[in-house]
């Protein structure tokens, strides 16, 4: 697809807004290639953790964190087993599984998202019901899902909140990553993965209604726990980098968020996150909520909307205190009194956060 056709898609796959820099990665790659990758593992990582090419073309990083993850992510897709990326939410999860497979396979569309509902067809196969009744079972029949198709071409694919999928039909990947093999007993007949077939999942442990993974099933994954940002300076970039791509993807006509708000915006998130304030001198309570650098992302997006389109177009503290205050509270009672005990503690308390101060009070 051109760049041309993807200026009206809402959300591009990566494969398409990065596909200059997968070229340039693939022109410039030398070393080995797995069967069916296309582009070498260090290239892969490369592509994720970004780089400048020897004609001087910049690969923007796609992750920030440590390089020493991506590449045990990257080398478990090279070998047998299945990769499960782990994490609480807003930890980039499902962003480096799309980007991995995009980097590997050339696509990242064969996904599965998990649901609380799902049946094991999503993971198996369908049956065309028209096709079925007046032909009986065949493979004209059969809707093939995702994995199937994966499986077919050698190519990655991607399960997205592993843990929210009854366990039951979890199990039914088992055959699938041991024997590399999906039996099919209504046509006496399976499908064979080709090489280079693997799995990405993704999972968090916070949310309510998990699906613990059966001891066979976390067998057939390496876990790779992909962390928080370490440090408030790696959060406020990655919050600045993603703002500024979503802004000109949903085309926000607001000046660029001040770094100064966005580095007030992530220390709040940080010290609720963690129960205590920047420099350590006060002890805070965590609400609920996850307040992960996706929310931030979220939060900094929403005001910039509102500047735009009912304020002078630059963000201001009135602008984020709704996002804020939407991200923080999710349970109305005790959430309200960890906010208003770390309103009138921190934010009253700082001199140069006055203005954002009022706004939170003139919304409650």
């Amino acid at each position: 697809m051109s760049n041309t056709e993807n200026i009206n898609i809402l959300r591009p796959h990566a494969e398409q807004i990065y596909a200059e820099e997968l070229e340039k990665l693939a022109s410039a790659d030398t070393r080995p290639r797995p069967s069916s990758w296309k582009l070498s593992p260090w290239a892969v990582v490369d592509y994720l953790m970004g780089t400048t090419l020897d004609d001087g073309f910049e690969i923007e990083p796609k992750y920030f964190g440590n390089r020493r993850l991506i590449e045990i992510a990257v080398a478990t897709l090279a070998t047998d087993r299945a990769l499960l990326l782990l994490g609480v939410p807003g930890t980039a999860k499902s962003w480096v599984s799309e980007h991995i497979a995009a980097a590997i396979s050339g696509t990242s569309k064969l996904m599965v998202q998990g649901t609380a509902g799902m049946g094991e067809e999503a993971i198996r196969y369908g049956w065309n019901y028209a096709e079925l009744l007046s032909k009986g079972p065949s493979k004209a029949a059969l809707v093939a899902s995702p994995i199937i198709r994966a499986m077919e071409s050698g190519a990655i694919a991607r399960i997205e909140e592993l843990t929210r999928i009854p366990a039951d039909v979890q199990d039914t990947l088992i055959t699938i990553l041991s024997e590399k093999v999906l039996p099919i007993p209504e046509l006496n007949s399976e499908i064979q993965a080709q090489k280079g077939f693997n799995i990405i999942a993704s999972a968090n442990d916070r949310d309510k209604g998990v699906n613990e993974l059966s001891s066979a099933l976390k067998r057939r994954f390496n876990t790779v726990v992909l962390p928080l940002p370490a440090t408030m300076e790696e959060e406020v970039n990655i919050v600045k980098l993603r703002v500024e791509k979503l802004g000109k993807m949903l085309e926000i006509p607001a000046e660029m968020a001040p770094i100064k708000e966005i580095e007030r915006l992530v220390a709040i998130f940080r010290e609720l996150r963690s129960g205590k304030s920047i420099d350590g001198r006060t002890k805070l309570k965590s609400p609920s909520s996850t307040l992960s650098t996706a929310e931030a992302i979220s939060v900094i997006n929403s005001g910039q909307a509102l500047a735009a389109h009912f304020g002078d177009g630059n963000i201001k503290a009135f602008d984020l205190a709704s996002g804020v205050l939407g991200a923080v509270i999710k349970d109305p009672i005790q959430d309200t009194e960890i906010w208003n005990e770390y309103l009138e503690t921190i934010i009253k308390e700082r001199k140069d956060w006055s203005d954002l101060y009022r706004a939170f009070k003139d919304l409650q």
